[in-house]
């Protein structure tokens, strides 16, 4: 039994008093006091329970209460040190989380890349065998792959050309042309704008003395190619046809060496990097002939033959062709393939048109007596790598598509290709408005 203000009394009511403190506040650890006489501080310890009682107030109880008000904004304050403290705290570790997430989602592209490769590694190497190397997923979610893996580099090749290449490539890729002195001074607006958007990674293949000099002199990138019969009649006299036809047998080598080719014409205007736009995931990716979404990326023509009665219509799928005067090529089988089979064609065939050969090589499958080419495509943007049809008939004319500034603009559908390539300049570059107004659709 405990008689008022005596000193177990006190001390049970002190912890009671504690335990109102710690309830009325709600501060937690932080608000918790300890009252045992003295000029105390704030504390995170707990006291024991005890016992408790409803009667009045003591003396010693008033100055606990009192003792309680002194301390209690030196408690508040402590409380708020501790919140504060904690929100730093917090805000720096959803920093370094994001920090953390965004480099796991960068090795994870690179995990599904290898992946990717070595899927279709063992898919090769599992060919012919009568084991089952994959399982169908559920529906909905089972798709091919979509990258050939690409060839293991033989420097012994082209040991020069490796040493070029080495210097020349940016993450084994370049743009590379060929050209002769027929070429010359569209030549000189193709560099110029190459340098002028900073695209490093670029090589001039130089058929003649004239256009390897020109090079040298300009600080370009240049490669001759060691003699060769066969290449360099056609290299020193022959027309744009003959020139571009010699690729296919030039660009073997690079892809042996293990290097990506984007392959340009000299009639192209360079605006933007066009690396930054591409896909990578087909051994040829190409821009379009075709001058609208149809043409470019395909569409299903309906053939009318009234003779056939309730059969009279039959269906078609339609594409306009690949330009082969700009696009990109990985070091795969399929893609060395596709060079071997457009170069030996042209080799037998000498009034064939490169790009004709190009595309049935690249479109045509198999039937019988034909072999089919099993190479992956892609279609490029055609307002990202625009051709001139694209340009002059539709994009000139349109207030929308005006405000849009292509990677490449490339001068394949119209003869007056210096004059064009300046208004492109002109009209991109500079930003004279009224630089295309003067010239018509087509070539008059």
């Amino acid at each position: 039994m405990f008689t008022r203000g005596g000193g177990g009394e006190t001390a049970v009511r002190r912890r009671l008093l504690l335990a109102r403190v710690g309830k009325r506040e709600g501060r937690g650890e932080a608000a918790r006091v300890v009252l045992n006489g003295g000029p105390e501080e704030a504390t995170g310890k707990q006291q024991p329970a005890g016992g408790c009682s409803s009667r009045g107030w003591g003396t010693g109880e008033v100055e606990a209460e009192s003792r309680r008000q002194q301390l209690l904004p030196a408690a508040r304050a402590n409380a708020f040190v501790r919140v504060d403290s904690t929100a730093c705290e917090s805000s720096g570790r959803v920093t370094n989380l994001k920090s953390q997430l965004s480099s796991l989602e960068r090795e994870n592209v690179e995990l599904r890349r290898q992946i990717n490769e070595l899927s279709m590694k063992l898919q090769i190497a599992g060919q012919g065998k009568d084991e089952t190397l994959y399982k169908p997923g559920p529906f909905g979610t089972v798709k091919a792959l979509r990258t050939n893996p690409t060839v293991t580099p033989d420097e012994s090749v082209n040991p020069r050309l490796a040493k070029v290449l080495e210097e020349v490539a940016v993450k084994k890729e370049l743009i590379v042309a060929l050209a002769n002195n027929n070429v010359r001074e569209m030549l000189e607006v193709w560099f110029t704008n190459i340098k002028r958007v900073g695209i490093p990674n670029y090589l001039v293949v130089a058929l003649d003395d004239n256009i390897e000099s020109l090079c040298k002199s300009k600080g370009v990138p240049v490669y001759r190619r060691d003699p060769d019969e066969g290449i360099d009649n056609i290299a020193k006299t022959g027309g744009n046809h003959a020139v571009s036809g010699l690729k296919f047998r030039v660009l073997r080598e690079f892809l042996q060496l293990g290097y990506s080719i984007l392959l340009s014409d000299i009639d192209i205007i360079f605006l933007r990097n066009p690396f930054e736009h591409l896909y990578r995931d087909s051994d040829v990716e190409s821009m379009s002939d075709g001058h609208n979404n149809m043409t470019a990326y395909g569409f299903n023509d309906v053939f009318d033959e009234p003779s056939m009665g309730w059969a009279r219509y039959a269906h078609t799928m339609r594409i306009w062709v690949y330009n082969s005067g700009f696009f990109y090529i990985r070091p795969t089988i399929p893609s060395i393939e596709l060079l071997d089979r457009v170069a030996g064609r042209l080799s037998h065939e000498p009034k064939s048109w490169d790009q004709a050969v190009f595309n049935e090589e690249l479109f045509f499958p198999s039937h019988p007596g034909y072999e089919g080419l099993h190479a992956s495509r892609r279609t490029m943007d055609i307002y990202l790598f625009m051709n001139s049809k694209v340009l002059f008939k539709t994009v000139r004319k349109d207030a929308q598509l005006k405000k849009l500034k292509p990677a490449i603009v490339h001068l394949n559908y119209h003869p007056d290709k210096l004059k064009r390539m300046k208004a492109v300049i002109e009209f991109y570059v500079n930003g004279k408005q009224d630089a295309l107004r003067h010239f018509p659709d087509g070539s008059e």
